[in-house]
């Protein structure tokens, strides 16, 4: 049982994360500071990009103009960004690599706040219903 037992020790020392899969999270993420990121975290490094950052912007516009059409723009933003972010239909190593080491956290919580901001605009920029005169 001694040398089974230490060639599955070994087997599972060689499976964890090494120096190669370090480098990935250097491309990936240069400021990682090698806590794992979690859904949060992925959440708040996601807001800082500058293209959510034009959203949010355009977001606050066209809810404060209660912009039908501005609205669309952001809602259809929005899910463009979401698309590109989670990789739907993307095999990458790199990513997947990220995802393994800890560097790159779920986008979940991401997702939830783009949808809950998009349903809020659409309700919020949605043509008032008009009260008939004779009533």
């Amino acid at each position: 049982m001694g040398p089974v037992r230490r060639r599955l020790i070994l087997a599972t020392l060689l499976l964890l994360p090494g120096a190669a899969w370090a480098e990935v999270c250097d491309k990936e993420r240069p400021g990682w500071d090698g806590t794992p990121v979690g859904a949060f975290g992925e959440l708040l490094y996601l807001l800082q990009t500058p293209v959510v950052l034009v959203l949010i912007l355009g977001t606050a516009l066209a809810i404060r103009f209660r912009s039908e059409k501005g609205g669309l723009a952001v809602v259809v933003g929005w899910s463009i960004v979401t698309f590109l972010t989670t990789g739907i239909g993307r095999t990458d190593a790199v990513r997947a690599a990220g995802i393994a080491e800890g560097c790159i956290g779920s986008p979940a919580l991401f997702i939830a706040v783009a949808a809950a901001l998009s349903v809020g605009v659409v309700l919020y920029t949605a043509p008032l219903p008009r009260q008939k005169s004779g009533e």
